[in-house]
């Protein structure tokens, strides 16, 4: 049953192949920090020291947001949306603990269990990079922690004052600050990351879930419950026959379209003009690429995405595609993926065939 009207079924296959088919699509996406989150390897801010744009050649230090602090998020949205509409249980399948192997999370983002088995995720994401540099996109915050009697200090920091010197104190005891206070460094708000997410070889269902999921998805990063926030802006997607420009020539090309008094103010970009220079970046990207492409982008985008929002905004619009991604990544598991028993049975009927 096809779910949307204003792509062409060709862009699609009708059930998940095993092989490599050659149909891309690729769902250009701006990345926009809307608190202080952090992507942090070893207690420091990812970094990259990397050429300024593709015409200027001044090389320049930028936030890096690897690819799995933006695949994981985005998979784990629909893993829970998943559980919430009744297609698969935490008992039967944990992400990085247990995966049933069998669901549109594990066919599609792919997985590994050892012996047990292993699926290569269809879904690609590169290393994104800011917009702006090192320099004006992050801030150096002091941490401390107070403790419940109010002050910097936990009951062992507290000292006994003399008699007479403990005016206005019930206990007679002073809290000293701790020397326990850390400084960390968080990206800004209003930090810009295109990213380029490319899916493989997509049924519509599959389109359809990993877009809801790039949707949906509003933290990355570290300490996801108290900062992270990210809102993902879609421009557009591409459908191809090969993979397209990496997110850091599209972020380079973006950087040569602002003017440089605004890439060095010390004040945010502004979104809008963020979004018009990305447009204008990639369309003219991908008119110099060597592959067949249908792009949607800009006001080409509109209508999809309209349609799109309608579809996955209600029960029953995202029921339908969580039913038709099940029920596909199902028919793929029973017919491609062996368990370690199926492998054993195999191997015993090789070994009786060859000794007959």
């Amino acid at each position: 049953m096809s779910l949307l009207k204003t792509i062409d079924p060709k862009f699609f296959h009708s059930d998940i192949p095993y092989k490599p088919m050659g149909k891309y699509v690729h769902f250009l996406t701006i990345r926009v920090t809307e608190s202080y989150p952090l992507f942090q390897t070893d207690g420091e801010l990812n970094k990259a020291k990397v050429r300024a744009g593709i015409q200027n050649k001044t090389p320049i230090s930028r936030l890096s947001m690897f690819k799995r602090k933006q695949s994981t998020p985005e998979r784990l949205v629909g893993r829970e949306l998943l559980r919430n509409y009744g297609f698969i249980t935490a008992e039967e399948c944990e992400y990085n603990v247990r995966f049933a192997m069998n669901n549109p999370d594990c066919i599609i983002y792919g997985f590994a269990i050892g012996d047990s088995g292993s699926e290569k995720s269809k879904v690609i994401v590169d290393t994104a990079y800011s917009i702006t540099s090192f320099d004006n996109s992050h801030e150096t915050f002091t941490l401390n922690a107070p403790y419940e009697n109010g002050t910097m200090a936990s009951k062992g920091e507290m000292k006994e004052l003399p008699k007479g010197k403990n005016k206005g104190r019930l206990d007679g005891a002073i809290g000293t600050t701790t020397s326990r206070i850390n400084q960390q460094d968080h990206i800004r708000p209003q930090v810009f990351f295109p990213s380029i997410v490319t899916l493989k070889d997509p049924t519509e269902a599959g389109f359809l879930y990993v877009f809801n999921n790039i949707l949906r998805t509003r933290h990355y990063g570290a300490q996801t419950t108290r900062t992270g926030r990210v809102r993902n802006q879609l421009l557009g997607v591409v459908f191809a026959d090969g993979e397209t420009v990496s997110n850091l020539r599209w972020t380079q090309a973006i950087y040569d379209l602002i003017p440089e008094d605004i890439l060095q103010s010390i004040d945010p970009l502004e979104e809008d003009l963020v979004m018009e220079k990305a447009t204008e970046a990639i369309q003219t990207l991908m008119s110099e690429e060597f592959i067949v492409h249908t792009d949607f982008i800009g006001n080409n985008f509109q209508a999809l995405l309209a349609e799109v929002k309608a579809l996955t905004g209600s029960e029953e619009g995202i029921n339908s595609i969580l039913n038709q991604a099940n029920e596909e990544a199902k028919a793929y598991a029973e017919k491609y993926i062996k368990t370690t028993k199926d492998q054993k049975n195999e191997d015993r009927k090789s070994k009786a065939g060859s000794k007959a």
